[in-house]
């Protein structure tokens, strides 16, 4: 990591909903900052967060925002050390987002996971051959999903990793299958250089790797040759034995750290900032108490200026928190991750249930903005 971190801060933004600002008169409404440029977007204040004291401590305290111009005494709230690293940050939290592979960014994406496996955590066996996880991707995109997400190789806390002949014997086909039957956006879940290669020949529209393109040392050259927009998941260690003993100083701001430190890797090796999204990795390297740190903190990655996606559907911390084994009854705690989540602004979601997660949004959306014309 850069600079002391004793001395690093960082900001979140305390995120307010449902008051659309093309709807106020300005004249008479207080100065708000908008997040990612949304309307419906706003917030007033920022939580300041340092690392951990000595004593182990976090220290965090909040500082009123001055609508687009940044922080209120930004040399009193941060140290003049910080102010130009919390200035870029704040304009990160403020510039509107540009479209992620073609998907406006203005509203949550959801995007449909298809496991071409026999062993992943929720749905192993169930799409296992190619005509079956064509099928469910086309029913997926039917109930809502507006990227397909097709993925070989299981990377659930324990799974082995998959030879590469047979990742490529799982998804090409797959990839192949869709691009000829829809429009819909299709990514590839893989960790391996060749796979995102051969997927980008088959007509796959996103690399999602939940190393960040560090697994393969190959993978963030050949990721930049496709010219393909990438996703970067946070994950500590591998997936065989990532959540053995997961150790962080402070998970909200490690996660931070490691994403910052790859989209400047991917920035340097020719892929703009305008093909990252970021993931922080819900589940990968990290406990109960992790997971839930995580989640609160959403909106803080919106510091980092690209698309923020969240990864949280069926999974393990659901069961923990709710008391269910079955991750296939994990829905409705699906869809709370979900809801806190887009209420931070992230702007892509993605789960298992897309029928489920596009009613739910749906519903949401139209509440919010009191008019129907929201739940489109």
């Amino acid at each position: 990591m850069s600079g002391s971190p004793s001395s690093r801060h960082y900001i979140r933004p305390i995120v307010s909903l449902g008051a659309d600002t093309r709807h106020l008169e300005r004249m008479r409404s207080a100065p708000v900052s908008h997040l990612c440029g949304r309307p419906d977007l706003i917030f007033t204040h920022v939580e300041v967060m340092t690392r951990p004291t000595a004593a182990g401590r976090r220290s965090r305290w909040l500082v009123r925002t001055l609508g687009a111009a940044g922080l209120d005494n930004a040399e009193m709230a941060v140290g003049s050390g910080d102010v130009a690293r919390i200035s870029s940050m704040f304009d990160a939290l403020v510039s509107p987002r540009l479209p992620f592979a073609g998907l406006a960014m203005n509203r949550p994406a959801i995007m449909g996971i298809v496991n071409v496996t026999p062993d992943s955590f929720s749905d192993g066996g169930s799409f296992d051959t190619s005509q079956r996880a064509i099928d469910h991707a086309l029913q997926l995109a039917d109930e809502g999903a507006d990227i397909l997400d097709i993925g070989g190789e299981s990377t659930r806390p324990g799974s082995d990793a998959v030879q590469l002949d047979e990742e490529l014997r799982r998804v090409i086909p797959v990839i192949e299958g869709l691009r000829a039957r829809t429009d819909k956006k299709i990514s590839v879940d893989t960790r391996k250089a060749e796979v995102m290669k051969r997927a980008a020949a088959a007509g796959a529209d996103i690399l999602n790797d939940v190393s960040a393109l560090t697994h393969d040392p190959k993978a963030l050259e050949t990721a930049a040759a496709t010219g393909l927009p990438v996703m970067l998941m946070h994950a500590q260690g591998d997936p065989k034995t990532m959540n053995d003993n997961p150790q962080y100083d402070d998970v909200v701001l490690d996660v931070f750290d490691f994403l910052e430190e790859r989209v400047a890797a991917c920035e340097a090796a020719g892929i703009p900032r305008t093909k990252i999204c970021v993931d922080p990795g819900i589940g990968f390297g990290k406990h109960l108490h992790h997971n839930v740190a995580v989640l609160a903190a959403m909106s803080l990655f919106h510091g980092l200026g690209v698309p923020v996606l969240l990864g949280a559907s069926r999974k393990k911390l659901i069961g923990q928190l709710c008391n269910v084994d079955d991750p296939r009854e994990r829905v409705p705690g699906s869809i709370a991750a979900v809801l806190s989540s887009v209420a931070q602004g992230v702007q892509l979601v993605r789960v298992h249930d897309v029928a489920a997660t596009h009613q739910a949004l749906a519903v949401w959306r139209a509440a919010l903005a009191g008019s129907e014309g929201a739940a489109r």
